[in-house]
């Protein structure tokens, strides 16, 4: 079983910390820091890679949702480690935002442990992780209307790919399925960003949904 190392970013410590006796029991899962405010949440990210970094949106006692600017710095810089939003509220302005800043998964503080591991374990697959409340704003985002000229813009083996995607596959593997090299899947999915005026592979997927293209 591979060891999964886990970053929090939370404002309160005593979240840290109740946070981390939970996570260190786990046989996978192993805390290596953590931190209240985005100057040190980004040495901690830098000086211990974790594999998933847990990020409180909301940093300072009288601010609004700072974490997700640091989420955005911390997918540009450390794409490695990937992030799961554990926050307080799930409307879906804060689920639409975080996932265009790049996060990977996105659950509520009232979430219990069992379905915080699983996200955790999920998103560190490279798959997608989200509880009921943060799901039910992804799917009213998707409901929108779809935008047909984006639509017919979509060529037959993008959809091919886009449908991998969806599934959290990587370049090397959609290229053993498809039969294609993954210098080819990146061409592909570079130019399916473009066209869906997403910056992240999870965004893509989400557009994309949105669209009916998958």
């Amino acid at each position: 079983m591979n060891e999964i190392k886990v970053g929090i970013v939370d404002d309160h410590a005593i979240v840290r910390q109740g946070l981390r006796a939970m996570l260190d029991r786990e046989p996978d899962l192993r805390v290596v820091g953590d931190a209240g405010a985005e100057g040190p949440a980004i040495t901690m990210v830098d000086q211990t890679r974790p594999d998933v970094v847990l990020l409180d949106l909301k940093l300072t006692i009288d601010g609004g949702c700072e974490g997700l600017d640091l989420c955005g710095k911390v997918a540009d810089r450390y794409p490695e480690s990937r992030i799961l939003v554990l926050t307080t509220f799930a409307d879906e302005w804060l689920v639409r935002e975080a996932i265009r800043q790049g996060a990977k998964g996105y659950v509520v503080k009232d979430v219990d442990l069992t379905e915080l591991v699983r996200a955790i374990r999920a998103v560190y697959r490279g798959e997608s992780a989200f509880d009921s409340h943060s799901a039910s704003a992804v799917v009213s985002w998707l409901r929108r209307e779809p935008d047909a000229e984006a639509t017919g813009q979509i060529t037959p083996r993008e959809r091919e790919i886009l449908c991998l995607l969806a599934q959290g596959l990587s370049n090397i593997a959609i290229g053993k399925r498809l039969y294609i090299s993954d210098t080819t899947v990146k061409f592909h999915v570079t130019n399916l960003m473009h066209k869906l005026g997403a910056r992240r592979r999870a965004e893509a997927v989400y557009a994309a949904s949105k669209l009916g293209l998958i």
